[in-house]
């Protein structure tokens, strides 16, 4: 029997080996495993055998590891995940028919932003961002918006930095920020000119649930240049607040 005591480390040592897997290095050996959690290859080679036969990760020919189809069940129980991605998909899809350009979704996690789900077109502008990856919130549209509306700590927390700069435009000044958060809460709605990539801008709007409360946020993202926010953000705004009436419902 696990003693009580070590119930915790040995959930995060696994939990440090599930996240060693990135989109760019999707299948690792035990020895990378073991190099990239930081952990004793003896003690990867025990945790990984119980993440296998859990289902959890699953071992291809190559004799590689890969996430486990049944993480993937678990996790898509997770209700800001895909109970919110159903009840938003259909207004999603409706801008996406209208626009034919990206459309995202995303939650806040701690300082950074997650993405439940993006609609894309063939010839829409290259995004950085991924279905289920996470990146920081002061210069996405959709991570302003959650930023503004996020407790006065964890705005504190991310303006104390550091931020990172995306592009020469990306805004890294805490006192810029704090500006540009208020006028996202006075205009409902956040634009984001090239703050990512030189070629992107965004304009993104939020989502509430029952109480008020701004749990998601949504977002267009078109190449610079080519349409103009104040053209964007009521299409964006419609879709946000069609998704909240959908919540509440």
């Amino acid at each position: 029997m696990t003693a009580r005591g070590e119930t915790g480390p040995v959930l995060r040592r696994a939990t440090q080996l599930l996240t060693a897997f990135t989109p760019e290095r999707p299948a690792l050996t035990l020895t990378q495993l073991a190099r990239r959690a930081g952990l004793p290859l003896t003690t990867t080679h025990r945790l990984v055998g119980e993440l296998v036969h859990c289902g959890l990760l699953e071992r291809d020919p190559a004799g590689e590891y890969r996430v486990g189809l049944r993480l993937w069940e678990i996790a898509s129980l997770a209700p800001r995940g895909l109970g919110l991605r159903e009840r938003a998909l259909p207004y999603m899809e409706d801008l996406f028919a209208v626009t034919r350009e990206n459309v995202q979704l995303a939650v806040r996690e701690g300082g950074e932003s997650v993405y439940v789900e993006r609609l894309a077109g063939r010839h829409a502008v290259p995004v950085l961002t991924r279905v289920g990856g996470r990146f920081p919130l002061h210069p996405t549209g959709v991570g302003r918006v959650l930023l503004a509306h996020a407790p006065a700590d964890v705005q504190e927390s991310v303006l104390a930095g550091p931020l990172a700069r995306f592009t020469p435009l990306t805004v890294t000044d805490p006192d810029a920020l704090r500006k540009i958060l208020a006028d996202v809460r006075a205009h409902g709605f956040a634009v984001n000119d090239r703050q990512v990539t030189m070629d992107s801008l965004s304009v993104a709007a939020p989502i509430r649930a029952a109480d008020g409360e701004v749990v998601a946020a949504v977002s267009i993202v078109v190449t610079a240049g080519t349409a103009l926010p104040a053209a964007l953000a009521p299409a964006v705004r419609a879709t946000a607040q069609g998704i909240t009436r959908a919540l509440r419902t």
